[in-house]
Order: C-alpha cells, then sequence, then structure tokens
C-alpha cells in the first residue's frame, strides 16, 4: 500500500497511478491491491487464466489449501474453519504448559450466506470482476435481491469511479483496483456495523 500524508485525495491517486504506471512500464503485472508480479510468474499466470484465489495471508494459486500458524496470534485455516492463538504470552505459555493447544477464537463458517459471500469477496479481489448471473444460477438466488444492502453500500465507489455495477458484471476500473479490498468488503455483512472509509482516506 502507498501512503502519502498531507496530500489531497486527487493528488494521492495520482502518485499511486504513477507508481503502478512506473511498475508496469518495467515489465511487472498489476495483481492487485499491493501486489505486483513479473509475467512469467505463476501468480501473473494464473490470473490471466482466471485461477487465481485469495486466503486471509494473500494470492494464491493453490485453491482451498490449508494453512497452520505457528506462535503466538497465529491464525490457522481449515477449509471453512478459522483460528486465532492467544494474542497474550502468559495465556499462550499457559495453554501449552497445560499441554492444551494455545486457542483464543474460533469461527465457523457455518451458514451458507457466510460461503457466498467469500465466494462473490474472493472473485473480486482475484479478478476484478464479478459476474452475477453465474453466482444467481450458482446459489439459487437473485444477486440484485440478496445482496441489496450490499450494493447501496457499493454505490459509494461507483459515485467516485471506481466500479461499474452492470445488469450482469460488477467490475472494478482500473483506477479502483488499487481500492479492491474496500470495494469487496461492500458484500462483508459484518462491515455494516462500522462505516465504511471512502478511497481517499485509504490509499
Amino acid at each position: 500500500m502507498v501512503v502519502v500524508a498531507h496530500q489531497s485525495s486527487e493528488e494521492k491517486l495520482e502518485i499511486v497511478h504513477m507508481t503502478i504506471d512506473e511498475l508496469t512500464d518495467n515489465g511487472y503485472v498489476f495483481i492487485g491491491m499491493d501486489h505486483f508480479a513479473k509475467p512469467g510468474d505463476e501468480l501473473a499466470i494464473a490470473q490471466r487464466q482466471g485461477e487465481l484465489h485469495r486466503n486471509f495471508q494473500g494470492y494464491t494459486t493453490k485453491p482451498d489449501s490449508e494453512l497452520f500458524g505457528f506462535g503466538v496470534t497465529a491464525i490457522s485455516m481449515l477449509h471453512d474453519v478459522y483460528v486465532q492463538n492467544y494474542k497474550g504470552l502468559k495465556d499462550f505459555y499457559r495453554s501449552i504448559d497445560e499441554n492444551q493447544t494455545p486457542l483464543e477464537k474460533l469461527v465457523k463458517l457455518a451458514e451458507p450466506d457466510n460461503l457466498l459471500r467469500r465466494e462473490v469477496i474472493m472473485e473480486l479481489m482475484c479478478h476484478f470482476r464479478l459476474d452475477k448471473r453465474e453466482i444467481s444460477q450458482k446459489h439459487g438466488i437473485d444477486f440484485d435481491e440478496y445482496f441489496a444492502l450490499d450494493l447501496q453500500m457499493l454505490q459509494e465507489f461507483e459515485d467516485d469511479g471506481l466500479v461499474i455495477n452492470g445488469c450482469d458484471i460488477i467490475e472494478v476500473t482500473p483506477s479502483g483496483r488499487l481500492m479492491v479490498r474496500n470495494i469487496a468488503y461492500c458484500f462483508d455483512a459484518y462491515s455494516r456495523e462500522r462505516k465504511q472509509q471512502r478511497f481517499s482516506k485509504s490509499i
């Protein structure tokens, strides 16, 4: 992420564009957010082929891989279950001394809605576009109806020219690619409980 202090949103966006142009002019592919790769890199190849995936650690070519975290605050992911170790050393070492797994939090995506939203978010983050018809057919829903509240949050990004919400396709514009995390999080139900930052505050 490029951070520039004491600049207007227009100046920040211009600097970000200059950074992206500099890297892409020198042979790098803009994967998304703050990730770049050479065209021959497996991430760039996977994105071109529509096979790029993402987990909480970042972009990956390996879908559904289980991740195991070790140590204080470490997070692990096993399919639809996320667990985090204790953040405090005292609790962490107490669990180890008692021969217990030092887990502080456990979240299971048990609801179909959780899995659906994860799919939508990852699709936007990896490919900068989403086929609403495909999601509707796959999950037996009317996309615009099901995600009505989420699309209201997305409107702010539409107004800023960062995303296009068409009849069948949602597409992130070139200017919006750096803000794809914020755009995708419009579909995170938990984000409704906190105010969504505007792009000018997030660059």
